[in-house]
């Protein structure tokens, strides 16, 4: 999959969460969209085509139904969001942003751990 240089809007996020579970017929997104956000057809229609355009899905012809798939990685997309962030809101240093969530308290030991790990590991590497 590709890796992108975007970000996705709301609704993006929403259609490439369903695509990111399987692959999806226009309709079978219809039903999970209209259920979940309330969408019409028309919308989903409308933003899988836009997507489409964005080359973040891709679609293969099943018979008479188009099959919708992910043109883009989870990770690739959440790397470009953190990418996007950190430059942002914290001018480009992961110092900053790990510092906010913990002066607001929002790394629980577990993710304190986790980060000692990759810390750890990242200096070896630089060795």
């Amino acid at each position: 999959m590709a890796h992108p240089q975007v970000t996705l809007s709301p609704g993006e996020w929403r259609v490439m969460e369903e695509l990111w579970q399987r692959p999806c017929t226009l309709m079978e997104l219809v039903r999970a969209l209209g259920d979940s956000a309330g969408w019409a057809k028309s919308t989903v229609t409308t933003m899988i085509r836009r997507m489409e355009e964005k080359k973040l899905v891709t679609h293969e012809q099943s018979g008479r139904a188009k099959v919708f798939h992910p043109a883009v990685s989870r990770e690739a997309v959440a790397a470009a969001e953190t990418d996007s962030l950190l430059q942002r809101a914290y001018h480009g240093s992961a110092g900053l942003l790990i510092n906010s969530l913990a002066q607001r308290e929002l790394l629980t030991r577990s993710d304190i751990e986790a980060l000692y790990d990759v810390l750890r590991k990242a200096e070896e590497d630089a060795i």
